[in-house]
C-alpha cells in the first residue's frame, strides 16, 4: 500500500512538474480524483469555497494557458469532485493511475542520443518499446520499435544496435557518450522486454490462484464498498428525512404559533366587533327612538298643519267674506255718496228755487198788493202797521215751513252719513283685527314649516336653516285692500 502511495505521488509529481504532458481537461479530471483520494466524499456543508486554495492540483502550464482565476478552477474541480461521491480513496488512486497511464508520456524514460550524422535525438524507453523523438517534441515519435518487433539490442561502449525481427528492415544504430547512461538504457530495455514477454506467457497455477484471490478480494471489497455506500446513502437519507422532519416540525410550530396569534387577533377582533355591534345596536335603537319621536312630531305637525290649513281656509273664507262685504260697503258707500251728491244737488236746486220763489213772491206782493186793495175794497183807512206785520208773518211762516223741511232733510242726510262713518269705522276695526290674526297665523305656519324641515333634516342626519316662504298674491291683494280701507 505504501508502495502504491509512493508510486501515485511520483506520478502526480511528474504531471505537476510537466514531465508528463497532460491536457487541461485531463488535468482537471485527475485533480478531482486526487481531491477524492485526499478528502473523501464531497460535503457542501464542510467543503466550503476556498478549501482547495492550499493544494497544488494543476500544472502551471494549464493555469497560464487560460485566463481564469483560482476560484474558477476550484469551481470546475469541485464540480467533477462532487460526481465521485461514493468512491473509496484507494479506488480514486487507482482511477488516477488508470487515467495517467493512458497519457502519451506516461512511463517513458528519455535519454539524449545521436545518430550516425551526429544529430541530437531523444530515445524513449517504455513498456511498449523504443521510440526515437526530436528534442523539441516528446509526444510524437519519429520512429518506433515495439518489443514484439525487436530481435536483439546490443551495445559496445558508446554504440547501440537495434536489430528488428524483419530482416528486410535496416538495423538502427545510435550513440551515447556516457557509459553510466548506456548501462541504464540497457537495463531498462531488458526489464521492459522481460515484462512484455511475461505478459504474453500463460500464467502459472500459482499466479492464476493469486489473480483469482485478488479478483475475489476485489469483488469482496467492492461488495463491502457497495454495502457501505448503501448504508451511507441510507444514513444520509435518514439524516435528510430527519432534517426534513425537523424543518417540517419547526414549520408546523411556526404555523401553530401564527395560528394562535391569528386566533388571538380574531378573538380580539370578534370582541371589538361585538362591542361595535352592541354600540351599533344601541345607536340603532336610539335612532329608532329618535325616528319614532320625529315621526310623532311629524304627525303632530301634520295635524297642526292640517289644523292650520283649516284655520287658514276659514280665515281665507272670512277674508273673502270680508272682501265681499268691503266691496258691498264700498259699492253702498259709493251709492250713498252718489245719493248724497244728488240730494245735495237737489237741495241746492231747491234752495235756489226757494230763493227765486221768495224773491218773486216779494216782488209780486210789493207790486200787486196795493192794486188789489185799491180795486177790490173801498178805501179804508190805512192799515195799521200791526196788520202789515201779520201778513208778512203769515208769508214768512209759509217760507219757514219750507225751511224746516230742508233742515229735516239735511239732518236725515247728516244722520245717515254719521251712521255710515260709524259702520265704516267698525268695519275698519274688524279688518285690522282680521289682519292681525292673519299675520299671527302666517307666523305660526312659518314656524311649523321650519320645525318640520328641521325634524326631517335631523332624521336624515343633518340640520338645515328654516326656509321662509314668500307671501302669496292673495295676501298682497288683501294688504292693498286694507290700505285702501285705511285711506277711506
Amino acid at each position: 500500500m505504501d508502495a502504491e502511495m509512493e508510486f501515485s505521488c511520483e506520478v502526480k509529481k511528474q504531471i505537476l512538474d510537466e514531465e508528463i504532458f497532460c491536457s487541461p481537461e485531463a488535468s482537471v479530471l485527475l485533480a478531482s480524483y486526487a481531491v477524492q483520494a485526499k478528502y473523501g466524499d464531497y460535503d457542501p456543508n464542510f467543503h466550503k469555497p476556498g478549501f482547495l486554495a492550499q493544494d497544488e492540483l494543476l500544472p502551471k502550464r494549464v493555469l497560464m494557458q487560460y485566463q481564469m482565476t483560482a476560484d474558477m478552477w476550484e469551481e470546475k474541480i469541485t464540480a467533477w469532485y462532487a460526481e465521485h461521491r461514493g468512491i473509496a480513496r484507494d479506488e480514486a488512486e487507482m482511477e488516477y493511475l488508470k487515467i495517467a497511464q493512458d497519457l502519451e508520456m506516461y512511463g517513458v524514460s528519455y535519454f539524449a542520443i545521436q545518430n550516425k550524422r551526429d544529430t541530437d535525438l531523444l530515445l524513449g524507453v517504455d513498456a511498449q518499446g523504443l521510440h526515437i523523438y526530436n528534442p523539441n517534441s516528446k509526444l510524437n515519435p519519429n520512429k518506433s520499435f515495439p518489443w514484439s518487433g525487436i530481435r536483439n539490442i546490443s551495445y559496445s561502449e558508446k554504440e547501440f544496435t537495434i536489430k528488428p525481427l524483419d530482416k528486410k528492415k535496416d538495423v538502427f544504430k545510435f550513440y551515447s557518450s556516457q557509459l553510466r547512461v548506456n548501462k541504464l538504457i540497457l537495463q531498462l530495455c531488458i526489464g521492459n522486454h522481460d515484462l512484455f514477454m511475461r505478459r504474453r506467457k500463460v500464467d502459472s497455477i500459482e499466479v492464476q490462484q493469486m489473480k483469482a484471490q485478488a479478483k475475489e478480494e476485489k469483488a469482496r471489497k467492492k461488495m463491502e464498498r457497495q454495502i457501505l455506500a448503501r448504508e451511507k446513502q441510507m444514513r444520509e437519507e435518514a439524516e435528510r428525512a430527519k432534517e426534513e422532519m425537523e424543518r417540517r416540525l419547526f414549520q408546523l410550530q411556526d404555523e401553530a404559533r401564527l395560528a394562535n396569534e391569528a386566533l388571538l387577533r380574531s378573538e380580539e377582533t370578534a370582541d371589538l366587533l361585538a362591542e361595535k355591534a352592541q354600540i351599533a345596536e344601541e345607536e340603532a335603537k336610539l335612532l329608532a327612538h329618535k325616528a319614532a319621536d320625529a315621526e310623532q312630531d311629524r304627525q303632530r305637525l301634520e295635524v297642526t298643519a292640517m289644523k292650520t290649513k283649516e284655520e287658514k281656509r276659514l280665515m281665507e273664507q272670512k277674508m273673502r267674506e270680508a272682501e265681499q262685504l268691503a266691496v258691498k260697503l264700498v259699492e253702498q258707500s259709493e251709492r250713498r255718496l252718489k245719493e248724497a251728491d244728488h240730494l245735495k244737488q237737489d237741495l241746492t236746486e231747491a234752495k235756489d228755487a226757494e230763493r227765486r220763489a221768495k224773491q218773486k213772491l216779494l216782488e209780486i206782493t210789493k207790486t200787486t198788493y196795493p192794486l188789489i186793495a185799491a180795486y177790490s175794497a173801498p178805501p179804508a183807512p190805512p192799515a195799521p202797521p200791526e196788520a202789515a206785520d201779520l201778513a208778512y208773518e203769515s208769508t214768512s211762516s209759509r217760507l219757514d215751513f219750507k225751511d224746516s223741511d230742508m233742515k229735516r232733510l239735511s239732518m236725515e242726510i247728516e244722520r245717515e252719513r254719521l251712521e255710515y262713518m260709524e259702520k265704516s269705522k267698525h268695519l275698519q276695526d274688524q279688518l285690522k283685527e282680521l289682519k292681525t290674526e292673519i299675520e299671527s297665523l302666517k307666523l305660526e305656519e312659518q314656524q311649523q314649516q321650519a320645525g318640520v324641515y328641521s325634524l326631517r333634516n335631523e332624521a336624515r342626519g343633518y340640520v338645515q336653516e328654516p326656509v321662509y316662504l314668500p307671501h302669496s298674491n292673495r295676501n298682497s291683494a288683501y294688504m292693498s285692500q286694507m290700505a285702501f280701507f285705511e285711506e277711506v
